[in-house]
C-alpha cells in the first residue's frame, strides 16, 4: 500500500497520534531500507509495552507502507476507538471461539493484496523478567509459509521506558528514546516444500523469533538470553512449587 492510498482513517489517526509521540519519545529509527516498497509482506515485531504499538505505528506510517495489526476484537466495537480500528483496516482476533481463524485468513488476504500485516508473535506483552521476547505463538509462520511473502523483523525499545509491561503509570522523565532496528527479510524459503505440520510452524516461528531477538541484542548493546523464556513453563513451575510448599 503507497502513501498515496493510506486512506482517511489513517491519516487522522496519525493526526491524533504523532503530535503526543513526538513530544513523548526522541526518535532512533534504522533499518527502514528493508521495509519493501511495494508488495505484500510481514513485520514480525516485539511488545513490551502497551504504547509500542503506536510507537511502531508511527515508525511505519513515516515509510509509507502502513501496517495492519491484528488485535482483540474487543477494540473493534467501542466508539470512537472501534471506528478508527475499523476504518484503519486493522485485523480482529477472536480468541478461544469459532472465529478465531478468521484472523490468519484475513492477515493472508491482506498480504495477497499486497498490504503489510504487523504480528507481535508473542501474542501478548512480553512476560520475561528481562523484557526479553519470549516464545510465541505460531501464527507468524502460518501466514508466511501459506503467501511464502517476505518476513521483515523487527525490534523496538524505549516505549517500554515510558511505560513499563503492566505499568499503570508512565515514567515520563527524562525523555526517553523509541529505537527501532529493522533487518532484512528471514530466509525461510527452505521450508516452503514441507509439508505444514506443528513441528514445522514451530520451528519456523523459532527462526523468526531469533532474528528479531538477534536485533534487539544489538538495540541494547547485550546478549540475549540462551533460550527464550517460556510463561507457561515459568508458571507450572510457580505452581509445583507452591504444591510443594503447601504439602509441608
Amino acid at each position: 500500500m503507497s502513501r498515496r492510498r493510506i486512506g482517511f482513517w489513517y491519516r487522522l489517526a496519525a493526526v491524533i497520534a504523532k503530535p503526543p509521540l513526538i513530544v513523548l519519545l526522541k526518535r532512533d529509527w534504522q533499518g527502514a531500507e528493508h521495509i519493501p516498497a511495494d508488495g505484500g509482506f510481514i513485520t514480525a515485531v516485539n511488545h513490551n509495552s502497551h504504547i509500542d504499538p503506536f510507537a511502531y505505528a508511527h515508525f511505519q506510517y513515516n515509510t509509507g507502507r502502513v501496517p495492519r495489526f491484528l488485535a482483540k476484537n474487543g477494540l473493534f466495537t467501542s466508539g470512537f476507538i472501534g471506528a478508527v480500528m475499523r476504518g484503519t483496516g486493522q485485523i480482529p482476533v477472536y480468541r478461544e471461539s469459532t472465529n478465531a481463524l478468521s484472523a490468519y485468513r484475513a492477515a493472508i488476504d491482506a498480504v495477497e493484496r499486497g498490504e503489510c500485516v504487523a504480528f507481535y508473535p508473542e501474542g501478548t506483552l512480553t512476560r520475561d523478567p528481562a523484557q526479553w521476547p519470549m516464545t510465541a505463538k505460531t501464527g507468524v509462520a502460518r501466514v508466511a509459509l501459506q503467501t511464502r511473502c517476505p518476513v521483515i523483523p523487527v525490534a523496538q525499545w524505549g516505549a517500554n521506558l515510558l511505560l513499563p509491561p503492566y505499568a499503570t503509570r508512565p515514567h515520563l522523565l527524562p525523555r526517553k528514546t523509541h529505537r527501532v532496528l529493522v533487518g532484512p527479510p528471514v530466509d525461510i524459503s527452505r521450508y516452503y516444500d514441507e509439508e505444514i505440520t506443528p513441528e514445522l510452524l514451530r520451528e519456523v516461528t523459532e527462526v523468526i523469533m531469533a532474528a528479531i531477538t538477534e536485533l534487539l541484542s544489538e538495540l541494547r548493546g547485550e546478549p540475549a538470553p540462551a533460550v527464550p523464556y517460556d510463561h507457561r513453563e515459568a508458571r507450572a513451575e510457580q505452581r509445583r512449587k507452591a504444591a510443594e510448599e503447601g504439602s509441608k
